[in-house]
This record gives structure tokens, C-alpha cells and sequence, in this order.
């Protein structure tokens, strides 16, 4: 029996980087076996700089390399994997998913920072601190763009399930975790990410967990 490539990820709970890297490739179709190292255990400080450069997560090894970065592991496989349709066929197209995508990769930092990702909570209000209202205005525009301009065809951004959807997923648990409502496509968006049977999949995986990581609990 063929092993299969490994994908190692943090606690469902707190990891947006794992959530991207993890829902991508179980979208996509893509086989793969899950490793979860609990984030900073005495677990994660002995087996994280082996399994990643970066000593983070997620990190993707396929038997002979490991690739890093959820954009990186979801590229490579778009690459690699063409059938996955991980990013539209139409070149414009793919350099606004790209972009979009970019943007979500480098941007947001008052956003992820005072609303950090956590599944099991519901904190309607909280977090909304200087520059959040900014960035939740900004990804309502990317939302409503991406929904009325390339979205035709299907409920995703641009259609059918691209890696730009995978990136912005993170975000969509947020917004349920914090009480963030947008725009009428905006919210119809939402609804369909957390609608995926991966993403309850990954909500009850990250219900059932005990770990806790006070600093990314908002009270």
C-alpha cells in the first residue's frame, strides 16, 4: 500500500493557516494524512522544526519534500494536480483570485489580530478594535467583487471552489465567532463556506478538543 503524502496542522481550534492548507486539499479531493501536533505542547516545540523549515504549521511532505505555507502546499497541488480546478482556467480571471488571495496572505492585520480564529466560541461584539472596521469593509468589497464579477456558475468566489476560497475561509469563521454581519452576498458567502461538509467536519473536530491557548482567547 502507497503511503500517502502527510499534512501536519496545529489545533483546529486556533490555526487559520492549517484551516487553508486543510480544506484546499480535502476539496480538492486530494488524499492525504492528517497530523495534528498541538500548538506550543512540549509535543509541538520538539517535532515542529522537524517536520517544517519554519517550525510552523501547516507543512505539507509528499514522501520526498515538504513544501510550507498554505499557499505554497495549495499551489504546488494546483500545479501539480491541474484536475483539482484549484484556481480558474481563464488567466485574467486567475490573476484576480491570485490577487485576492495575496491580499488576504499579507493583509488584515488588525483583523486577525483582535479577532482571532476560535471555533468553539461565539463573542458577538468583541474585537472590534482600531482598523477592524476597516478590514471587514475591505473584505466585504473583495466578497461582493469576486461574487458579482467571477462568480457565476457556482456559490464560490469565483464559482466553483478555488484558493481563494480556502484562503478567505478563516476570515468566514471570524465573522461567525465575533457576530460579524455583511452585505446580503457577503453573508450568502458565508453561508455557503460553513455549509461545506469539510468546514462542520473541521467544527467538530475543533469542538471536540481540550486544548486552550489563553492568548488567543478574547474575553
Amino acid at each position: 500500500m502507497q503511503n500517502l503524502p502527510v499534512l501536519y496542522i496545529g489545533n483546529k481550534n486556533y490555526s487559520s493557516w492549517s484551516l487553508r492548507a486543510w480544506l484546499g486539499l480535502r476539496v480538492a479531493g486530494v488524499a492525504f494524512e492528517e497530523k495534528l501536533v498541538p500548538l506550543r505542547s512540549e509535543e509541538w516545540h520538539a517535532k515542529a522544526p522537524v517536520f517544517s523549515p519554519t517550525a510552523k504549521v501547516p507543512a505539507y511532505f509528499d514522501g520526498t519534500k515538504t513544501i510550507w505555507e498554505a499557499l505554497g502546499i495549495l499551489e504546488y497541488i494546483a500545479d501539480s494536480q491541474p484536475d483539482t480546478m484549484l484556481w480558474p482556467l481563464d488567466i485574467d480571471v486567475r490573476a484576480i483570485a491570485r490577487a485576492v488571495s495575496l491580499e488576504m496572505h499579507g493583509g488584515f492585520g488588525p483583523l486577525r489580530s483582535s479577532m482571532p480564529m476560535n471555533c468553539r466560541k461565539s463573542l458577538p461584539g468583541l474585537g472590534r478594535n482600531e482598523g477592524v472596521d476597516k478590514d471587514i469593509n475591505r473584505i466585504t468589497e473583495i466578497f461582493k467583487m469576486c461574487r458579482t464579477q467571477f462568480g457565476q456558475g457556482g456559490d464560490f468566489l469565483f464559482g466553483h471552489f478555488s484558493i481563494a476560497d480556502a484562503m478567505f475561509a478563516p476570515v468566514v469563521t471570524r465573522f461567525k465567532t465575533y457576530g460579524v454581519s455583511l452585505d446580503p452576498i457577503g453573508n450568502a458567502y458565508m453561508e455557503t463556506i460553513l455549509g461545506l461538509p469539510e468546514m462542520k467536519e473541521w467544527y467538530a473536530d475543533a469542538g471536540a478538543e481540550e486544548w486552550v491557548i489563553e492568548d488567543s482567547e478574547v474575553k
